[in-house]
């Protein structure tokens, strides 16, 4: 019967709702700019990792390697998107 009740997928479940209130807390506790974007980045990047692997499956196939190079591929083109728009308007480099 233990192997039949999904630990795993509750575990990830729990763990989400933790780091939600956590992102919570930033607008409740009234946070300074800094420390609540801080706060709010980091629990995004843990809890859309933690849904990859957790309910998405991501490390449970005979190719995850090219799959978390995928992953990796988009997170480097996603960071650039971002901060060659950051650059261009905001800090007035062309």
């Amino acid at each position: 019967m233990k192997e039949l009740f999904p630990f795993k997928q509750v575990m990830g479940f729990m763990s989400s709702l933790f780091l939600t209130i956590l992102a919570l807390t930033v607008y409740f506790l009234d946070m300074t700019k800094t420390i609540g974007l801080t706060v709010l980045v980091v629990t995004a990047f843990v809890q859309a990792g933690l849904q990859l692997v957790v309910f998405m499956h991501a490390g449970e196939t005979e190719d995850k390697g090219s799959i978390y190079t995928n992953i990796y591929y988009a997170l480097i083109i996603a960071l650039v998107t971002i901060f060659g728009t950051l650059l261009c308007m905001i800090w007035g480099y062309f």
